[in-house]
């Protein structure tokens, strides 16, 4: 599958999630898709330092995403 692809099936992934993610003050931003389908993601606002930013990421985010796009292996948070 295509780079351009992958990232527009991630982000209308993330679209899902966002909403969520506002209305406690916080977002995300895709920030890469590795070739052996790893999802990078960067936490903005009040998700930097949420101590339910882990558990968010993989019982929320990561979801999204693999629902979307199932081969995705998983999504990290970068700085």
């Amino acid at each position: 599958m295509e780079n351009n692809n992958r990232f527009k099936i991630i982000e209308d992934a993330l679209e899902e999630i966002r909403p969520y993610l506002k209305a406690d003050g916080g977002d995300i931003s895709l920030v890469d898709v590795s070739e052996d389908l790893v999802v990078k993601v960067k936490l903005l606002g009040a998700c930097v330092d949420c101590p339910m930013s882990y558990q968010t990421m993989k019982n929320g985010i990561e979801q999204v995403v693999k629902k979307a796009m199932p081969n995705v292996k998983e999504v990290l948070a970068v700085d």
